[in-house]
């Protein structure tokens, strides 16, 4: 007599089996992974990929939607959105000079800014009285002539500037007596601590202590290009400003802020 043969056992291949298939699948390689040069070469492509993204996700940060970034700038730097339509810094001395020139600026610009808009909105408030930013090179103050201020700001200055192009030049021998022309003043640059690095100083002239953590310097300097950048505009503003209205911004925003359908900055021109 033939025994009945049992119907074959069906089984359903489902999301969740494939899932574990596959978890099974993969603990089995990690398994065999660990015999060494299988191990290597997965961290050796982990590390690529994270750089490649890291890298990527820079050179997308654009200043504009759809530009591409120009070679030479390639996200290294503090503040770089690949702008630089002329190719200026395609030389790459020109741009780390163009890279401490705009650090200055902005650092001026920022200076600029607040002492334009401070005393003006101070003295709106009746705080201070003091001129409106564009006549106040006109005022006689009382510890000095107009010309003494000048001659003693063009030797204070030009002191300035004359160290910061040498610090350029030779970052971190200032006040180093090997060389004359890096010779301090009776030792007051070489009593001064810094980090020799040029543009960011640190130690005495960061009292916050920024910057002794890289990631938190790294984030200052992409605040200060940012606010540096959007307070040079804003002194270009006042320029223009003070030319089609002669008033300071604070009268400025308040007239708009009074009547601002017909206020604006293109009613100045008609």
């Amino acid at each position: 007599t033939t025994q009945p043969t049992n119907p074959p056992t069906f089984h359903p291949i489902l999301p969740s089996n494939m899932l574990a298939a596959r978890a099974t699948s993969s603990i089995a390689s990690v398994k065999s992974a660990f015999a060494g040069k299988t191990v290597r070469g997965s961290v050796a492509t982990k590390a690529a990929v994270v750089n490649t993204t890291t890298v990527g996700a820079v050179r997308n940060t654009s200043w504009m939607p759809g530009s591409k970034h120009p070679e030479h700038l390639n996200g290294a730097l503090s503040g770089d959105f690949g702008f630089d339509p002329l190719n200026l810094g395609k030389d790459p001395k020109n741009l780390a000079w163009y890279v401490q020139a705009e650090l200055v600026h902005c650092r001026f610009a920022m200076l600029g800014a607040a002492g334009v808009l401070i005393p003006e909105a101070l003295t709106k408030a009746g705080l201070m009285n003091v001129p409106v930013w564009f006549e106040a090179g006109a005022v006689e103050y009382p510890i000095a002539n107009t010309l003494t201020l000048v001659i003693a700001q063009v030797i204070l200055m030009g002191f300035a500037e004359h160290r910061r192009i040498y610090d350029y030049k030779y970052p971190g021998q200032l006040g180093l007596q090997a060389d004359p022309r890096m010779n301090s003043w009776a030792g007051i640059e070489a009593a001064v601590p810094t980090g020799g690095i040029n543009g960011y100083p640190g130690e005495a002239f960061d009292p916050f202590g920024f910057s002794k953590d890289s990631k938190t310097l790294e984030k200052m300097k992409l605040r200060e290009i940012k606010n540096g950048r959007l307070a040079m505009m804003a002194m270009l503003g006042f320029y223009v400003q003070a030319l089609a209205t002669g008033v300071g911004p604070t009268d400025n925003l308040l007239t708009h802020l009074a009547d601002p359908f017909h206020t604006t900055a293109g009613s100045n021109f008609m």
